[in-house]
């Protein structure tokens, strides 16, 4: 398996990495992961993590398209290719802009290439404001289309991007993975209480309004601040609580809060390790998604709908591909919208647990694990791929 990332970091397509990883242990694979120098070792059954050299003055990697990539990746491309002349593999799993190489090195070494696609490539160099270059991105589509196209087998992590795949190549080997598994699933609880949390971050008894996530643009933390504002003037007894973001993201919005008097009102706990967010949801009452650009649904949100509290999320397509307002209340784009969300809930003890049953219940029927693997043996079986190889 190849994932060009800082395996293992809290965020986005390394979580979907460790998940990937843990259920083809549970099926019985064993797998050797390349992947950054930098990160956490995780401790897998049948999983081997093989990095790539330390790279001196690179101590961190920001999310998302950036030059220093280009570098690590050359690496990762090296140690791959070792790897492939010393041992015998039936599979090169490749994620992101790995399966631009792992196409040429399957056909070279004679195995299968499964990709998968957390996102379109194109697409993020835009979300990101990596490039305006008309050209650049006009490559990466073409690199896209090829690595699907010459693919064994396609993974998707979420309808948009299985309708897209479908569209490019409609008879393409495609199974659509949602990532729908919870980190308690995966990662040891600690000693932490939600007591412990509490204390820690000086919680009292105010209602509590949670984000968990990065603070990239596209998650809509700007929006959920002026939102904040909002419900404040109709509720002082209330606390929105942050999970999340590096130190310079934070004291970015850190100054919006200050600005905007919500100083004792929102609390920044920075990165936590992943098997305290469990807590961090159970000690809430509502729970909030505000992004605002993207396809992927956020993977917050599967974990948010088992919680049995209720969710309050735009009504961008990245959410209502999983949400509807059955199980979520959706509004529009606007700190207007997004403050009447939560203040609706707010308000209505009887609607919040009637949405959070409803949530519950569609996330057990839907979500399960169990599901979650028998997509990820269907299509490892579809390549003729046997646990234990």
């Amino acid at each position: 398996m190849i994932a060009p990332q800082p395996f293992f970091t809290p965020r986005g397509t390394p979580f979907s990495v460790l998940y990937r990883l843990y259920a083809l242990s549970k099926l019985g694979h064993h797998v050797d992961l390349v992947t950054y120098h930098i990160g956490r070792d995780v401790p897998i059954k049948n999983v081997s993590i093989k990095r790539i050299p330390a790279i001196p003055f690179v101590k961190s990697i920001r999310i998302g398209p950036s030059k220093i990539k280009i570098l690590l990746d050359f690496f990762i491309l090296l140690k791959t290719v070792q790897l492939l002349l010393q041992g015998s593999y039936d599979v090169i799993h490749s994620h992101e802009e790995a399966g631009f190489f792992s196409t040429w090195l399957a056909k070279i070494f004679g195995i299968k290439h499964l990709y998968d696609m957390h996102s379109s490539l194109p697409q993020q160099l835009n979300n990101f404001k990596f490039t305006t270059s008309k050209l650049l991105i006009h490559s990466f589509e073409m690199l896209e289309k090829e690595t699907l196209k010459n693919a064994d087998g396609v993974i998707t992590i979420c309808p948009a991007l299985f309708d897209y795949v479908e569209g490019l190549f409609p008879e393409k080997n495609q199974v659509l993975i949602e990532n729908v598994v919870d980190n308690s699933w995966v990662l040891e609880s600690g000693n932490e209480t939600v007591s412990s949390l509490m204390q820690r971050y000086g919680l009292k008894n105010d209602l509590k309004i949670l984000y968990t996530g990065t603070f990239e643009p596209y998650q809509g933390i700007d929006l959920l601040i002026e939102s904040a504002k909002e419900v404040v003037k109709h509720h002082s007894e209330v606390t929105f609580l942050l999970v999340g973001g590096d130190p310079k993201q934070i004291s970015h919005y850190r100054q919006q809060v200050d600005e905007a008097c919500l100083g004792g009102q929102v609390i920044f706990t920075g990165q936590v390790w992943p098997n305290l967010i469990p807590l961090f949801i159970e000690l809430s009452d509502i729970l909030v998604s505000p992004r605002i650009e993207g396809n992927n649904t956020p993977l917050k949100i599967y974990s948010y709908l088992r919680s049995g509290k209720p969710i309050v999320a735009t009504d961008h397509p990245t959410h209502t591909q999983v949400l509807n307002d059955q199980i979520a209340v959706l509004t529009k784009r606007t700190p207007e919208s997004f403050s009447g969300g939560i203040i609706k809930l707010i308000n209505n003890s009887k609607l919040r647990k009637e949405i959070s049953r409803k949530a519950l219940d569609m996330a057990t029927a839907e979500y399960s694990f169990e599901g979650y693997l028998s997509k990820t043996k269907k299509i490892y079986e579809s390549l003729e791929i046997k646990a234990g190889n």
